[in-house]
């Protein structure tokens, strides 16, 4: 007599077609945009409406557009890349909104400090790629204030107002393929 084990499907994170980005307000006047270059996202299970979400970003991979500015963000006025290697977001809840609208709430942590964090995610739905490849993709958005974290450096203006905003815009982009 055979005996199979069906093993559960997967969801991998599909990393070319996956970013996370953010934006503060630099003078007050525009946006600076940055990305984590290299990270990763885990699902513990095969149900990405139910399973726990853990994000690891290699805070080295920080990239703004500008070595000088990369090597500031590296240093031990924000992220401390030398002492803390990554940042993590750990999911705690996920509530859906309507159809394609959920909110997420996890413990973001950077530098050693975790904070919940409320995210506001779009399903983007799923789809069978051309290659036969079930996806699934979904937008993130949210704002945290840097200095619940430490991230304290700044400097003020001659005109008023400071270089730096405290709040952090966040967004992400994420697709998802699934494996069994």
């Amino acid at each position: 007599m055979e005996t199979t084990v069906k093993t559960a499907a997967k969801w991998v994170l599909d990393t070319t077609h996956s970013e996370l980005t953010f934006k503060v307000k630099h003078m007050m006047i525009t946006n600076v945009k940055g990305a984590f270059r290299n990270f990763s996202v885990e699902v513990d299970g095969d149900d990405l409406f139910k399973s726990p979400i853990l994000v690891s970003m290699d805070a080295s991979s920080i990239s703004t557009n500008s070595e000088q500015r990369d090597a500031h963000l590296k240093s031990a006025d924000f992220f401390d890349v030398e002492n803390h290697k990554e940042l993590t977001f750990k999911s705690t809840s996920l509530r859906q909104k309507n159809d394609m609208e959920y909110e997420l709430k996890g413990l973001l942590s950077i530098k050693g400090l975790s904070r919940e964090v409320l995210l506001h995610v779009e399903y983007g739905g799923s789809s069978v790629d051309p290659w036969g490849n079930e996806k699934a993709g979904f937008s993130i958005e949210g704002k945290i204030n840097r200095k619940d974290w430490g991230l304290n450096w700044n400097a003020a203006l001659e005109t008023g107002g400071v270089l730096v905003s405290d709040e952090v815009k966040i967004s992400g982009e994420v697709q998802f393929v699934k494996q069994s």
